[in-house]
């Protein structure tokens, strides 16, 4: 059948025929060029018994690589153990020490035999490491990603905790909890110098728990009906100049009932520093000059006061998955030396399945300049069920 011919019995066919011809003509086109392009080779790892996996290299840390196959899974191998190593996968090869910036490394592929590692890069000349001077083998998609400013959204880890308590009876009472935390740290590997930290802590208590008069009056008598509304909530962004020094700028919210407090706020700069910083913990300690406005209910005065807050935070990761934190801080008031206040808190998460856990933690607030009949401290202790973000 000539050209001609074809399309004239395409047109004879009708249109949706035409648009079928279209669309297996594509798929074939599609899979024949699939057909046509080969497949990268895997990569190789030999062991010094001379055993060898194919699979694929994920990522290496310090004189150890992560390589995973299909009959072994993801294994982690001392390189000690290898007698060569080979894939087509582009990488960066980080030395200890070395300081990385967005644009000191163009990845290449990698070799590894002889105690060194060697990239070639493209259009370059191999990058020779020995083994002693390895830091981090990262692929070339986490390096762009990471050295490059991420978006908003991305990057945030933390979690999210909930609890309630419900009484109906001849009391009829509520209570609700809720809690939020969330950090956010650029870059978020380690291989890479933070550059900032933004961290987000939410947390509110609220309950109320109604009493009949009894036995009960004529006329009635209203039911008594007593409150409880504890609300705090902090913002906080980090901008590192070193490895442990960093400026930040902060806003605090504050509200509670149980110490006269309609509404407090916080805001302030100041300087912060990192000074144990571990895989398995974490101290840090600020200070800022801050203003802040405090605003009670009658007969309290509110005030407008300029003061500084002295804190630290305390992360510790514990056996079988248990996190603990501890938080501190005291603000002190310059232009009112009586208007200090203080809170320490501490918790523990405990793991219960996956990406749930429970958490208990206990608040303490200290406030030096209530209304009259208000108590100075206000103490917490809270559970609830808590979800980890990632």
């Amino acid at each position: 059948m000539d050209t001609t011919q074809k399309y004239t019995f395409l047109r004879k066919r009708g249109p949706w025929d035409l648009v079928l011809f279209c669309l297996i003509s594509g798929v074939l086109t599609q899979t024949v060029s699939g057909w046509a392009q080969a497949k990268p080779a895997p990569d190789v790892l030999v062991f010094t018994n001379g055993d060898q996996l194919t699979g694929t290299l994920e990522r290496g840390v310090g004189d150890s690589v992560v390589f995973k196959s299909d009959m072994a899974g993801e294994v982690t191998v001392s390189l000690d153990k290898v007698k060569e190593l080979r894939s087509s996968s582009r990488f960066a090869i980080l030395e200890k020490g070395e300081k990385i910036t967005r644009t000191s490394k163009v990845p290449g592929t990698i070799t590894y035999a002889d105690k060194t590692i060697t990239v070639t890069q493209p259009g370059g000349s191999p990058q020779m490491v020995p083994t002693k001077d390895l830091a981090f083998i990262v692929d070339s998609a986490t390096y762009a990603k990471e050295t490059n400013n991420p978006g908003f959204l991305s990057g945030w880890n933390g979690s999210l905790t909930g609890g309630i308590t419900l009484i109906r009876s001849t009391q009829t009472g509520s209570n609700y909890n809720a809690g939020i935390n969330l950090v956010r740290t650029i870059p978020t590997v380690p291989f890479l110098p933070s550059r900032t930290r933004t961290t987000f802590d939410l947390l509110e208590t609220y309950g109320k728990l109604s009493q009949p008069v009894i036995p009960p009056t004529v006329p009635a008598t209203p039911d008594s009906v007593a409150k409880s509304n504890i609300f705090h909530a902090d913002v906080e962004h980090d901008k590192y100049f070193s490895s442990r020094a960093y400026g930040l700028v902060g806003a605090s919210f504050d509200h509670n009932y149980a110490q006269g407090l309609n509404f407090q706020q916080i805001y302030g700069v100041g300087l912060g520093a990192t000074v144990i910083q571990t895989p398995a913990q974490q101290l840090d300690v600020k200070a800022d000059v801050h203003y802040e406005r405090q605003n009670f209910q009658a007969p309290g005065v509110s005030e407008n006061l300029i003061g500084s807050t002295f804190g630290e935070a305390y992360h510790r990761n514990l056996p079988a998955k248990i996190v603990f934190t501890e938080t501190g801080s005291f603000i002190q008031s310059w232009n009112d030396f009586s208007a200090y206040s203080a809170v320490v808190g501490a918790g523990l998460q405990l793991p219960v399945y996956k990406r749930f856990g429970m958490n208990i933690s206990a608040l303490d607030n200290y406030l030096n300049n209530p209304p009259p009949f208000f108590k100075k401290n206000s103490f917490q202790f809270i559970t609830g069920i808590v979800y980890t973000l990632r």
